[in-house]
């Protein structure tokens, strides 16, 4: 802990801010819990405050029924009893820390750092501090991988493009011998097997058949679940990790066709999507390589500047990608000027994936490929990456 404490104190002093307020009640921020490494079972139903200031010893603000709250942590504690001495807790907390970061985002362009409520907001203000947001730092000590962690991405992915192929292996298997099987059927065999790959997933994976792969976050349940049959369009979107503890997750999407030659108005769609997928990541590689800066909205006007090219802006109606951690959407940088505009650096060490698609009431398109940024060059992870859509009835040598 003393280590995170050093290097956050050093991420202040570059930021020039004077400190960083972490605030919580009953989990509205997992975000500060996991930094601080805070245990998530246990009890804290009382609001508490905990600063780590530019230099010198960190300090706490905690209820005196739950005083031991923040134990574990480093620095010296001020208890409060009731709301009439919260607030000249606050007082003495910031003492000296003009400005702080919190976990907020302003007019919420970072919703998913935006944790504190805009009363708390108000009762810091009134101290005459002044709150900014720390986005940055959250990807700075949330965002990023260990090595370890790379691994177990790696795993995944490489686990998950597998399990896409029998996939689509089970599919012409039971099509050719005249079984039924449904988008269910196939969403159950996928989490089979993930189950014998010691993969865990926060939500059952898409399967998607022509009309429903219009729609980016189709669920398929028993009154919908359309069976798959020779002539269908097919998206599957599968995301994992290992289940091992600080594993992180893979994401990717591929499309096929049940037949033997893929039909024009699929291909043609598919690789203008394609094309938009390999611009995106090929700009990133060359802003790595060169040592340039990139931030998120850059990445998804590349993508999608170039969907709008050809014609369909209008049927790309999210974020190019998002950012990839412990969860499947991490608290990194997404790549995004659409849903919101992500003013974020892509740091070393984190990962995010690219994902643009084209959709229509008849059916859609989306490829999805994961980027990891290392110091001097990019590593896109689940290879062989797709390139055109696979016709699952084609004889294989």
């Amino acid at each position: 802990m003393s280590i995170l404490i050093e290097e956050v104190q050093e991420a202040l002093r570059e930021e020039h801010l004077n400190g960083w307020l972490f605030y919580d009640l009953n989990g509205l921020d997992p975000i500060g819990c996991r930094i601080l490494g805070l245990d998530p079972s246990q009890m804290r139903t009382r609001r508490w405050f905990y600063l780590i200031p530019q230099s010198g010893e960190p300090r706490k603000l905690v209820h005196r029924i739950e005083s031991q709250a923040l134990f574990g942590l480093p620095g010296s504690a001020v208890v409060y009893t009731g709301w009439r001495d919260l607030e000249p807790g606050l007082k003495t907390l910031l003492d000296k820390c003009p400005v702080v970061a919190m976990q907020y985002s302003p007019w919420n362009a970072i919703p998913y750092v935006s944790r504190v409520d805009a009363g708390t907001l108000e009762m810091i203000r009134s101290l005459g501090v002044e709150v900014r947001t720390s986005a940055d730092l959250v990807q700075r000590f949330e965002a990023r991988w260990s090595a370890e962690q790379l691994e177990t991405h790696l795993y995944a992915a490489s686990t998950l493009r597998s399990l896409v192929d029998r996939a689509f292996f089970e599919i012409a298997r039971r099509v050719r011998n005249g079984d039924a099987i449904t988008e269910l059927d196939l969403q159950s065999f996928l989490l089979n097997r993930f189950k014998e790959h010691n993969l865990h997933t926060d939500s059952p994976p898409i399967v998607a058949v022509n009309a429903h792969t219009g729609n980016p976050h189709y669920e398929p349940g028993l009154a919908e679940a359309l069976t798959i049959r020779e002539g269908d369009f097919v998206l599957l979107d599968l995301w994992a990790k290992k289940k091992e503890i600080g594993s992180v997750y893979a994401d990717m999407t591929r499309v096929g066709f049940v037949g033997t030659k893929v039909p024009e108005k699929y291909q043609r769609i598919f690789r203008i999507v394609r094309e938009a997928r390999d611009r995106a990541v090929a700009f990133v590689g060359e802003a790595v390589r060169a040592g340039r800066t990139v931030r998120g909205w850059e990445v998804d006007d590349v993508a999608r500047n170039w969907i709008t090219e050809q014609g369909f802006g209008e049927n790309f109606f999210h974020r190019t990608g998002h950012s990839i951690g412990e969860s499947d959407h991490g608290f990194g940088a997404n790549m995004d000027n659409f849903e919101t505009r992500d003013e974020r650096k892509i740091l070393p060490q984190t990962c995010f994936s690219v994902e643009p698609g084209i959709y229509f009431p008849e059916f859609g398109v989306r490829s999805e490929v994961n980027v990891y940024v290392g110091k001097e060059d990019i590593l896109v992870s689940g290879a062989p990456i797709q390139t055109e859509v696979v016709p699952l009835l084609r004889e294989h040598p």
